[in-house]
């Protein structure tokens, strides 16, 4: 059925604004080339986004050039703000910015073992207020956060996982009854492979798996363009996955014994050990302090050049491998990305060598990257969330 006359405003506004937000600022004679709309209908709808608040004058394309055409047009970020959280077992980071994407104000928090439940959730609310208050006056519309364990995908919240800290269940909840903002919650591995495949290494791949290398360990699963979850919402937690190589078998409660027990922080760090790898100070080369010390341990492989180092980096990337495996003969992605500290730590050598050790065992072939993004990916990929929650308010009739 043909749309009506608003619904087609809404949607040419809609495509409007898509090209501005990812091509702009733009002259109206550019946006009548990109969407394909009529000049009068390019007309009217920059006038009604000027009139939304949505849009505004910028510039001018060329001083020779006067006139409606020639006026640049973008958006007008700072409307609303947007928030991100990376919530870590030990630390909060928070970014705030604009509609565009653009950052405007940054924090991390630690959060030590021994706080309670209460003053944590209390810190890390403040932290974001004060984030927020720094990024300018503007209202936040929409919060991303990003956090370790299950999400429950009919309700959309974090499930209470064993092993994870109280204070993360206990600060979203705060933030959805305290902010007068949208709070939308998504596991951290699966938000780390949207910043990948929007602005790190997966760009070009609509399909791929993601695994991430951290302090823990988490796959992420993008078919065709989408992120699958799984019916629990458990889709990717590949710390569990029974491998060989282990002292035991996983339990529903531990993934002691499973792939974590092979390539989680403390496994590496003790591989490293075992080959004489000692770990730098942190502050050497520049090397954020919060990474994990099994990105210490890689990089320290990397720069001795040794035998030591190349024996360390060959048996880190068959037990990679091995878990990978298992994942590439079930889903066939044709890419894999090792991403988080440690994945960004091993670059294209560790990726190179997983690669290799990964076509020995599965006739799938599979391309292997590094990621880009390192331990910032879950921060950007909450903004991601957080900007296409506002935007389908903003953006949408009406807005």
């Amino acid at each position: 059925m043909p749309a009506s006359p608003s619904t087609a405003r809404a949607i040419n506004d809609r495509l409007a604004l898509r090209h501005l937000q990812q091509d702009g600022p733009l002259t109206a004679t550019q946006l009548k080339v990109l969407t394909g709309l009529s000049r009068p209908t390019v007309a009217d709808l920059v006038d009604r986004l000027q009139d939304a608040g949505l849009v505004r004058v910028v510039g001018e394309s060329g001083s020779d050039r006067r006139g409606p055409n020639a006026r640049l047009y973008g958006i007008v970020a700072d409307r609303a703000h947007l928030a991100a959280l990376d919530v870590r077992t030990d630390s909060v980071a928070v970014a705030v910015a604009d509609l565009l994407g653009v950052t405007l104000a940054e924090a991390t928090l630690p959060i030590g073992s021994d706080t309670g439940t209460q003053p944590a959730v209390e810190r890390a609310v403040a932290m974001l207020e004060r984030t927020a208050r720094t990024a300018g006056s503007a209202p936040l519309h929409s919060v991303g956060i990003g956090a370790p364990g299950l999400i429950d995908p009919v309700t959309g919240e974090l499930r209470n996982t064993a092993g994870l800290p109280a204070w993360h269940r206990g600060l979203v909840r705060e933030l959805q009854r305290r902010l007068p903002a949208t709070v939308l919650v998504e596991n951290e591995t699966n938000l780390a492979a949207v910043a990948e495949h929007r602005i790190g290494a997966a760009q070009d791949r609509d399909t791929f798996v993601l695994l991430w290398l951290g302090h823990g360990i988490g796959a992420a699963v993008m078919l065709d363009g989408k992120l699958r979850r799984g019916a629990s919402g458990g889709a990717g937690e590949i710390g569990f996955l029974p491998v060989p190589g282990t002292s035991g078998v996983p339990s529903a409660v531990d993934c002691d014994g499973g792939f974590h027990s092979l390539v989680g922080s403390a496994a590496i760090c003790g591989l490293a050990a075992d080959h004489g790898i000692k770990v730098s100070d942190p502050s050497v080369g520049g090397v954020r302090e919060q990474d994990p010390a099994a990105a210490f341990a890689v990089r320290a492989a990397l720069r001795s050049g040794d035998a030591d180092g190349g024996a360390f980096l060959e048996e880190l990337a068959g037990r990679l491998a091995l878990g990978a495996a298992s994942v590439v003969s079930v889903l066939d992605p044709g890419c894999l990305v090792l991403a988080g500290e440690v994945g960004r730590a091993g670059g294209d050598v560790l990726a190179a060598r997983v690669e290799e050790r990964l076509a020995r065992m599965s006739p799938l072939r599979t391309e292997v990257r590094a990621g880009t993004l390192g331990g910032g990916a879950v921060l950007r990929g909450a903004l991601f969330a957080a900007r296409e929650a506002a935007q389908d308010v903003l953006f949408g009739a009406g807005g």
